[in-house]
């Protein structure tokens, strides 16, 4: 029944954990801590996955399949293993396929963005705003009256490209703010995080994967953003940028996020930049910080193990009978 067990813990990992987490609020206090939880969540039911698989295989090479197999443990339990391993064998190979083709159309996709900025980036300096950010390296401008402030990540660079209309509309200080939010996105390559809960919600079947996992994951790389941003250019002036690109499109880790805009500005207003070690507060939300912590690392290794241990033991005994 190992694999069963390791079948069934994938799928709760993979649907009603991820379900009630997105409806907690305190993750917004702690994102960082909050993002480690929800990346320990995904990686469990992958190695859950993982261990469903092995675990079925285990039983094919130390037993006989087919009828001896079920005469020795019956219907229920027979069934059971066929649809633990159909199950594994679906998810794996969706998994791995949907990240392989994630990665191939993200990376074209840049590229091409990357090519078309560039050629299309204006580069004479109509102000003293516009000057500064022309200056700055890897910032592209695009004419236009739209509203637009993203970043492309990649290996050959990274690009940070804003329109006319940011420019024109926004002080000096809501312009720095929003270069700070998108080189956050770049340091801490949150996209790479996005393509792996990408891959990870297409490869459970959607009856058992919860899209409230990738939603969620989201908006707290938007808030890690906010808060590296806040820090160097602070809280108003972000929230003012905030409200005017929250209708902008844009692209890979763009500022705009539709309904959770007004979220984030919310957000913005509680807590002043660089405050968060000093206060009464500090106290609180540093402890919520590491009691998260070592909830991702019990839901990493906790589970998994208590399951895992005796499965290797049993088949350390069979190998070396």
């Amino acid at each position: 029944m190992t694999a069963v067990w390791f079948a069934a813990l994938a799928l709760l990992l993979a649907g009603p954990v991820p379900a009630a987490l997105a409806r907690a609020r305190w993750t917004w206090q702690v994102p960082r801590a909050a993002l480690v939880l929800w990346q320990s969540v995904a990686l469990a039911a992958v190695l859950a996955t993982l261990g469903a698989g092995l675990a079925s295989l285990t039983l094919l090479f130390t037993e006989q399949p087919g009828f001896p197999f079920l005469a020795r443990h019956g219907l229920l339990q027979t069934t059971l293993n066929g649809l633990t391993s159909f199950l594994v064998a679906v998810v794996t190979v969706r998994f791995w396929a949907v990240a392989l083709l994630v990665g191939v159309r993200t990376r074209r996709r840049r590229n091409r963005h990357r090519e078309m900025v560039d050629l299309l980036h204006r580069r004479e300096s109509t102000g003293e705003v516009d000057r500064a950010v022309l200056g700055e390296s890897g910032v592209r401008v695009l004419a236009g009256p739209g509203r637009a402030a993203y970043c492309v990540p990649g290996v050959r660079g990274n690009r940070v490209v804003l329109s006319d209309g940011v420019l024109q509309e926004l002080t000096a200080q809501e312009v720095r703010a929003v270069l700070a939010h998108e080189r956050a996105h770049l340091r801490a390559r949150h996209d790479l995080v996005l393509e792996g809960f990408t891959a990870l919600h297409a490869a459970f079947p959607r009856l058992v994967s919860s899209r409230s996992a990738l939603d969620t994951v989201r908006l707290l790389v938007e808030m890690l953003a906010d808060d590296a941003a806040r820090r160097r250019a602070g809280s108003l002036p972000l929230a003012r940028a905030l409200v005017q690109l929250a209708s902008a499109p844009g692209g890979d880790g763009e500022m705009a996020v539709g309904a959770d805009a007004a979220t984030r500005v919310r957000r913005l207003a509680q807590r002043p930049a660089g405050e968060c070690g000093a206060g009464d507060r500090a106290l609180p939300r540093r402890g919520l910080a590491v009691t998260v912590y070592a909830v991702a690392a019990v839901v990493l290794l906790a589970p998994t193990a208590a399951i895992a241990l005796p499965w290797l033991l049993t088949s350390w005994d069979f190998l070396t009978r």
